[in-house]
Order: C-alpha cells, then structure tokens, then sequence
C-alpha cells in the first residue's frame, strides 16, 4: 500500500467574527457569514503561490506541491464554507479536485484515507479539530492539541519517517500576510 509522503494542513482563511461587519463573501461578491472574509481570501490566493510557485523554488524547505487536496464538506451543521474556500484557489492552479468526502466530526477516517492516497496531501480544516487529525496521523498526542484562535498562519507538516510506518510532525509559517507570525504553537504544557 502505498502512503502518502507528505500531509499538510492548514486552517481556513480569516473569517467574520459574528453578523457584523466585516462580512464574509462568497465568489460571487454576495455576503455570507459562512465564507471567508477579504483577508480569507487575500491568504487563499497567496497559499496557491506557497505551495504551487509559478517561479522558483517553494519559500519553505519543509513544504511541497500536493498531488491531492481534501477540505472540510460543508454538509455540517455550520455548513462553513471556508476550508474548501482556501484550498481552491491551490487545487485550481495545480488541476485538482478537492475531496470533501469527509465533514468536521471525521478526522480520523480523513486522516486514513489521506495517508492512503501516496504522493503529498494537503487538507484544508477548521481549527478546533485539526489536533484531532494531528492525534490520528501521528498515532498519539504529541502535536498541540489547540490551535491558537486568532492564528490562520500555520501549516502543519507531517513527514513519512525513515521506517515507513510513522510520521514526524514539524510546523512552518505561512509569512503570507502582513501580521503572520513566526512563532509556532507550543506543545500542550509549554
């Protein structure tokens, strides 16, 4: 069976912070609280050239273009749009569909079927569960079990290990928008 090489997962772009402005807004310049706010989508666009360069090598050694991209299905009951909003603009550029097979509330049968798929992965979530598909990955909790509430700025990189059966966990800042910040999460307990 073949596993992937490489898992990356970021937390969807800014969002609005109740039914005031600043209001999300769909492709279709229409507001909805369910999508992502300018800023959302100022990042979604940038994320394409972070991990699909039109020029030049990748800004991060410890990334890479994925050959498979999954979001967060908006069937929940928040019925959020925003993974799949920020994991398009990347999955259009490079000629792939996303995969929303899987809704929040789903993280361990996502994070198989993404280990399942060979190649590089990156997955598209809302940040209350990505430790959850952080946990499954990595087959304990070892990575930080919250993401920071304010942060849309990470990315969580999961790389095969040498023995070919378990994977180590490293981050890398995004530095796409103006107020991106170096700092990684610390673990649970630092």
């Amino acid at each position: 069976m073949s596993q992937a090489q490489k898992i990356m997962v970021i937390r969807h772009g800014e969002k609005p912070k109740g039914s005031l402005p600043p209001y999300g807004v769909t492709t279709a310049g229409e507001q909805d609280v369910n999508s992502l706010l300018v800023t959302g989508w100022a990042r979604a666009g940038a994320l394409a050239v972070l991990f699909a360069p039109s020029r030049g090598p990748l800004q991060s050694s410890g990334l890479a273009t994925p050959n498979a991209v999954f979001a967060a299905s908006d069937d929940a009951a928040a019925s959020s749009k925003r993974p799949f909003e920020t994991v398009s603009i990347v999955a259009q550029k490079l000629g792939l569909n996303v995969n929303t097979s899987f809704a929040v509330g789903q993280e361990v049968q996502l994070s198989a079927a993404v280990i399942a798929t060979g190649g590089v992965a990156l997955i598209g979530w809302e940040h209350k569960h990505i430790p959850l598909i952080a946990n499954a990955i990595l087959a304990n909790t070892s990575a930080p079990q919250t993401w920071p509430g304010d942060r849309f700025d990470m990315v969580w990189v999961f790389d095969l290990a040498a023995d070919g059966k378990s994977y180590t966990f490293t981050q890398a800042p995004e530095l796409l928008l103006p107020g991106d910040s170096t700092e990684t999460f610390p673990a649970d307990g630092a």
